[in-house]
């Protein structure tokens, strides 16, 4: 197989890596919030269960928990969640990624002074207003880095879909390597991955740029 041959084949996979990637973020990101504010609860029931819950999926393999929701249901109820191995996939990323981003938003949020809120509420903003205009802004800010981070860890970690037989970019370079006896395909993936990190990079680089003004 020549390398135009195999590049073609593994840019196949690179759209279902793409995949895996964006719904991943479009899933966890506001999760991690919602995860983010029950963690932060007034109510120690509430705010020790999410803890603990964070504390699993931050605590054992991605890998673990990808095997989980996709075989998980049939072992134990004999049902199948969807032929579509797509599905289980972002779940088990969606879910994986918002325990993060949680710890990522509260730290954000409760690196805000106290000040703020009682000045927001001398002013007559509502709790629901105080949070939006005043202190989501200043926490975007704050947590770019730790988030740009884990996104560039999402990029990485996609490879692990090969796992459940998911025809992602480095399922399909394997494949390769292993037909032609070969290492030029982990080297063609690694180059894809490098690339995809770099354009992230520049990307969330831009963004922290644009929040400047909030210096």
């Amino acid at each position: 197989m020549d390398l135009l041959t195999m590049i073609a084949k593994m840019s196949e996979g690179l759209g279902r890596t793409c995949a895996i990637f964006f719904l991943t973020l479009l899933f966890s990101l506001p999760l991690g919030m919602i995860v983010a504010l029950l963690r932060m609860s007034k109510s120690k029931v509430v705010s020790g269960v999410v803890r603990f819950i964070i504390s699993v999926l931050r605590g054992t393999p991605l890998m673990l928990q990808l095997l989980a929701v996709t075989y998980g249901p049939y072992y134990l109820f004999g049902i199948s969640i969807s032929r579509n191995k797509l599905i289980p996939v972002v779940i088990a990323f969606a879910i994986n990624y918002a325990a993060y981003f949680a710890e990522i938003y509260r730290g954000g949020i409760e690196s805000i002074p106290v000040g703020q809120y009682e000045a927001a509420q001398v002013l007559g903003f509502t709790k629901a207003q105080t949070f939006l205009r005043i202190v989501l802004p200043q926490v975007v800010k704050r947590i770019l880095p730790s988030v740009t981070n884990e996104i560039i860890t999402l990029v990485k970690d996609t490879s692990i879909a090969f796992t459940v037989s998911y025809q992602e970019m480095f399922t399909i370079g394997k494949q390769i390597a292993n037909s032609q006896t070969s290492f030029l395909p982990f080297v063609v993936a690694g180059v894809f991955y490098f690339a995809f990190n770099a354009i992230v990079d520049f990307v969330m680089g831009k963004a922290e740029k644009a929040m400047d003004y909030y210096k």
